[in-house]
This record gives C-alpha cells, structure tokens and sequence, in this order.
C-alpha cells in the first residue's frame, strides 16, 4: 500500500513539475533563461551531484552512436515538428508585416462613421472637400492640401500560373497620392496621366498576375487599359494597382463618391486636434485613423487566425514527436538499466542520473529544433505567397522566418525533449538496484 502512495506521489509531483517547467518555458523570454542556463552550467562543474550528472551525461551521449536508429527517431521528429511550425508562423508573420507595417503616424485615413475598412465606405464630394480644407492637413509649396480622395473596385485578371482569374485591388487615387505616402517610389516606367486609362501597378501584384509588364496592355471588364508604370512600397500597396481616380469612378460608375481620404498631417502631434476638427463639424460623419493603425487592424484578424493554426498543427505533431522521445528514451534506460544499477551502486545519487538522461534527450530535441529550424529558413524565407485581403482581392506577401520565430521554435523542441526525457529519466533513478543488476 505504501509502496502505491509514493509511487501516485512521484508521478503526481511530476506532472506538477512538467506543468510549471512548461508554463515558465513558454512565457520566459531569452533575458530570463539565459541566467539559468549559466546557472545550471555552474551546478554542474562546481558540486559532486554536478559532476556526477556531467559524467554519467558524458557516457550516454558517447553511445548514442550505438542508438543511430534510434536516436534518429526523436531528431527528424522534432525537426518536422519545428520545421512545420516555424513555416506556419512565419507565414502569419510575413502577413503581420506586409499590411500591419503599412502608413505611419503622419498620415490618416478618413471614412464614413462606423465602416471598418474602406470597401465599406462612402464619401460624398461635399465631406471631402471640409476634409481636405481641415487646417491640420499638410500643403505643398502652392498651398494645395496634401490629401488624396480613393476609391477601391476589384477587378479579375488572368493569374501567372495556371488558367484561373484572379482578385485584385484597382486604387483609384488623387493627384496628391504620391505626396501622401513619400514611401511609394516608381521603379520602372512612369505615373498615369490624369484622364486616361493607365495603371501603375505594384511589384506584388506584377509578380502574381500575367500581362503586367510595362507597355502591355490588359482588359478589365470591357476596357482596355495600359500599363506605364511599377511601384515599390515595402507594405501591402504594392499588391495594387493605381489609376486615376476620375477614370476609375467613370469606369465603374461610382459618380463623385469616394471611398476614402487619404491625407498627410502637419505632424504626428496633430492628429488628435484634426479628429477634433472633424468631430465639431455636424456635417461630418466620419472617423479618422492614422494609416498605421488601419491597417494593424486589418492584419490582425488573419495573422492571429493563421497562428493559432500554426499552433494547434504544432501541438498535434508535438504529441506525436513526444511519444517517439518517450519510447526511445524508455528504451535506452532499459538497455542501459544495469550500467544506471552500477552507478547508484557505487555512490552515484538518483539527481545526477535524472540530470543525465535528461539532458541526453534535450540535447537530441535541440539537435532536432535546429534541423528543423534551418530547413524551414533556408525553405520558406522569403517565400512569396498570397491570400484573399479585405474579403475581395489578392494581398501578395513573404514568409518572413524572423530570430524571434527560430527561437520560438527551439523552445517547443526543448519542451517536447523535457516531456519525452522526464518520465524516463525518474524510471532510471527509481530502478532498485538489486533488481536491475539481477535482470542484467
């Protein structure tokens, strides 16, 4: 009967140790473990159950040559663990970049109150004009307000691989467009012409869609339009096409509204007083935002959604690699159960030989962690994909595999080598030495 309670005790007081250990692991930044790591490194070199950890760790990591096959089973596990989750997170990431680092603090975004984004918006010519005359609004050297009335449509073109249309963002944009976002830069070719049907068109979208090259021309419903220009912006404009705003409402018959204002403020410090100035106008009902919160809210959506699959697919390797740990560690404690026998024999505590089979299969874990770290880099950074954005068009974007990513990734594998190594490693200390040099 007692012999039932201390083992319902071990196994208990393990379980809360694996909780805490992975608790403490997830929410720990690199500041936090990295003092005790050097902290541990010290117990190990300066105290006798230390050293004796570090001697019997020694002799295990000598033989794992012996386990190849074995061994190899935990590496590639939790390298396609890290590999897949890693490659998840970077995609949610590279989106997270691409629209949240969209605009700045200097510029806003005006639409109709209550909208949420600029397709579900509606300005008439009388509201923007009173946007455009507010006194925080920038002017360029002539006095004229640096703000651009937009609009959005969505229009379908042939993709570059396979036969299937696809969604993409037409911008009908002010001749102050180029004044607003200073960050947009024409890389090839030339701006539209005011009052004709010409289209800059960004990298992104040149790198998704067929026919965009510079000089050819492409139809959209029953018109023909010209490209003249590419830009580069670094952020989610570049997945779209500009053109000029008169001709884009003609084309799709959108009259004077538009969708939106984009302006420049005097500075960053004016925003509050020019959201004043819209709210005492009674005429207006309009919500203003800097362009860089806009569209932070935009990505966050997607970019969350897109994690947390990153995440729940992790988990559901990370079982499965946890069992593959679990039985190879198992089975290198049982094959090893008389030389473990001997070392207790002779003095060795059960501490030093936990420690041991411990860092035995941490050590294969993080091995695994930077396999399947390097692959998904060397793989997916950079990676140019695309995604529905704003429910109606292509929204093109990299995988971004940041430090941060990798680390996250090294820390899963650490965890699952913990899980897999720490039941095991308590089967190794508890093993009666009697009984195990008998079995031997």
């Amino acid at each position: 009967m007692m012999n039932l309670i201390k083992k319902m005790l071990r196994g208990a007081l393990a379980a809360l140790v694996l909780v805490v250990f992975l608790v403490l692991w997830v929410l720990a930044p690199w500041q936090v473990l990295l003092p005790v790591a050097v902290l541990f490194a010290l117990w190990m070199l300066l105290t006798r159950s230390g050293r004796q950890a570090a001697s019997v760790t020694t002799v295990g990591v000598s033989t794992l040559a012996q386990r190849l096959g074995s061994s190899s089973v935990v590496v590639i596990g939790i390298a396609g663990v890290v590999g897949v989750l890693v490659a998840l997170l970077a995609m949610s990431e590279g989106y997270r970049q691409t629209v949240g680092n969209t605009g700045n603090d200097e510029t806003v975004i005006v639409l109709r109150g209550g909208s949420s984004a600029e397709l579900m918006s509606v300005l008439e010519r009388e509201a923007i004009s009173t946007i455009e005359r507010a006194p925080e609004v920038a002017r360029d050297a002539e006095g004229r307000p640096l703000a651009s009335p937009e609009l959005l449509v969505a229009a379908n073109l042939p993709l570059r691989e396979g036969k299937d249309d696809g969604s993409v963002t037409l911008r009908g944009v002010g001749p102050m467009a180029w004044q607003v976002r200073p960050n947009v830069r024409l890389v090839e070719g030339r701006q539209f012409e005011p009052g004709r049907r010409e289209l800059v068109v960004g990298k992104g979208t040149q790198r998704q869609f067929k026919d965009l090259d510079v000089g050819k021309t492409v139809r959209m419903g029953s018109n023909t339009w010209t490209v003249v220009g590419v830009l580069e912006s670094g952020d989610s404009t570049e997945s779209e096409m500009w053109a000029d705003a008169e001709i884009v409402s003609t084309t799709y018959r959108r009259g004077s509204s538009r969708a939106s204002v984009i302006a420049r403020l005097t500075s960053a410090k004016a925003f509050d007083a020019f959201k004043a100035t819209l709210a005492a106008d009674p005429r207006l009902k309009v919500e203003a935002t800097t362009t860089r919160e806009y569209f932070r809210r935009q990505s966050e959506g997607l970019s969350k959604v897109l994690r947390v699959i990153g995440i729940v697919v992790g988990s559901i390797m990370a079982v499965g690699a946890v069992f593959g740990a679990l039985n190879t560690m198992f089975a290198s404690v049982a094959s090893r159960a008389r030389e473990i026998a001997t070392l207790r024999a002779i003095g060795f505590r059960g501490m030093p030989v936990v420690v041991a089979v411990m860092l035995e299969t941490m050590l294969l874990a993080a091995l695994g962690g930077i396999i399947g770290g390097l692959l998904a880099w060397l793989i997916f950074n950079g990676y140019t994909a695309s995604t529905v954005a704003g429910g109606v068009a292509q929204l093109t974007f990299e995988f971004k595999v940041t430090g941060a990513l990798l680390w996250e990734g090294l820390k899963w594998a650490l965890a699952i080598g913990f899980i897999g190594g720490l039941f095991p490693a308590l089967r190794a200390a508890s093993l009666p030495v009697t009984e195990a040099l008998r079995a031997a």
